[in-house]
């Protein structure tokens, strides 16, 4: 027989054996948690690059454009695919997507309707298989010159920005995705410091806030940002308390973007060349400037105006194109304070760039270079927000505004 000690010992020997075991099994485990969890992510980011979309191009058809044209892009190899002409319609120069895939709107920017000095909203379904664009409906914007339009979050509303009539308009959506008569119109008042550009009320782009409670709408004639109360179950729009936020006197605010966390907006001002932030309480629905910066590097003398504005979808960049200067300016966004870091400015290849979009991986930036008569795809660094042309160049006459639609 072993002596007692030797008997308590090989027990004690056994018992440690057995705890570095469970330890070695439990940091096994961990570390398997940790290597799971970091092929998720990386799958959520690089999976997202694989995905494929429909790109709707809406364009001026003053030249040989004939209306929207459509693209099959495909997110893992950068190449895009032309199906040609989508839908024949006049000067769709904007165009926004109803969340369910479903359906297309487009304004027509005309200043004569049925015989009224007023635009008009086109409806259209998508065909998600061909890309093709079938009519749906058309209906007044209830102004001239309408230049944007879009859809609150349920996609129940269709709202539209009459810059020639300075004013803006909601429409319910019905069952098929035709628009039914006007919930709301509100006419703007007044005019801004530029005697040529601001003699009276240019109403420029429309959007929602994060919770669909309040519309922005960006007035470049009245240097504001008119803010409304939005009715979800009746469409209608009514001035919140305190109506607006104003930006410098002759900077013509243009366009409007938020921030994915919903607690700063970014105006770009087609006048000044400027991009003004505001922080944004969302309970109030108010907006406070906190400061202004210029789109333009500091040695450049010629004439430019500002077109689009789109934050990044992680919230680190913000980008905005120049018409003249013929660039993307890229944009740090200091997440804690929402003020900006002009960090690089691109060429986008071609003259004067509109709309441009970016997909919703945040892989790819398309750039709309209207007096060039092409899209021009450019790859986005997602560490630094830098742009590099992809060498995908896409042919479409007087292009505007580019509209991505997810495939399953």
């Amino acid at each position: 027989m072993l002596p007692a000690a030797c008997i308590l010992a090989l027990n004690t020997r056994m018992e440690e054996s057995k705890g570095e075991n469970m330890m070695r099994r439990w940091i096994l485990i961990a570390l398997f948690i940790l290597l799971l969890a970091l092929v998720l992510v990386w799958g959520a980011r690089t999976g997202a690059n694989k995905g494929s979309y429909l790109m709707y191009i809406g364009t001026y058809t003053d030249h040989s454009s004939k209306g929207i044209y459509a693209y099959r892009f495909d997110a893992e190899t950068g190449h895009a695919t032309s199906l040609g002409l989508a839908a024949e319609t006049s000067n769709p120069s904007f165009l926004t997507i109803n969340p369910k895939k479903k359906f297309l709107y487009a304004v027509n920017e005309i200043s004569e309707y049925e015989g009224q000095k007023t635009g008009g909203v086109s409806a259209f379904t998508i065909d998600p298989k061909t890309g093709k664009l079938a009519f749906l409906s058309e209906v007044s914007s209830e102004g001239p010159g309408p230049c944007h339009v879009t859809l609150d979050r349920t996609g129940k509303y269709v709202l539209v920005a009459n810059y020639d009539g300075g004013s803006v308009a909601s429409y319910p959506v019905l069952d098929d995705g035709r628009m039914g008569k006007p919930s709301a119109k509100v006419q703007h008042t007044g005019h801004g410091a530029d005697p040529e550009r601001q003699a009276k009320p240019h109403a420029h782009w429309i959007g929602l806030s994060p919770d669909n409670r309040f519309a922005m709408a960006v007035d470049l004639g009245l240097d504001k940002v008119l803010i409304y109360r939005f009715d979800q179950a009746k469409g209608t729009l009514v001035p919140n308390d305190p109506a607006y936020a104003a930006v410098d006197a002759g900077a013509g605010p243009r366009h409007f973007a938020l921030d994915p966390g919903g607690k700063f907006g970014y105006v770009i001002n087609e006048l000044g060349s400027t991009i003004t932030a505001f922080s944004y309480d969302g309970k109030r629905g108010t907006l406070q400037k906190i400061q202004t910066i210029s789109t333009l590097p500091d040695d450049f003398k010629g004439k430019n105006d500002t077109a689009e504005i789109v934050v990044h979808p992680d919230g680190k960049f913000l980008y905005g194109s120049n018409r003249g200067h013929d660039s993307i300016a890229v944009f740090a966004i200091d997440r804690a304070k929402g003020t900006l870091k002009r960090t690089d400015d691109v060429s986008t290849q071609g003259k004067t760039p509109r709309n441009f979009e970016i997909d919703p991986s945040g892989s790819f930036l398309f750039a709309a270079d209207q007096d060039s008569d092409k899209v021009v795809v450019f790859r986005i660094d997602l560490h630094t927000g830098h742009l590099t042309p992809t060498g995908e160049v896409l042919q479409v006459p007087s292009p505007v505004c580019v509209r991505l639609v997810a495939l399953q």
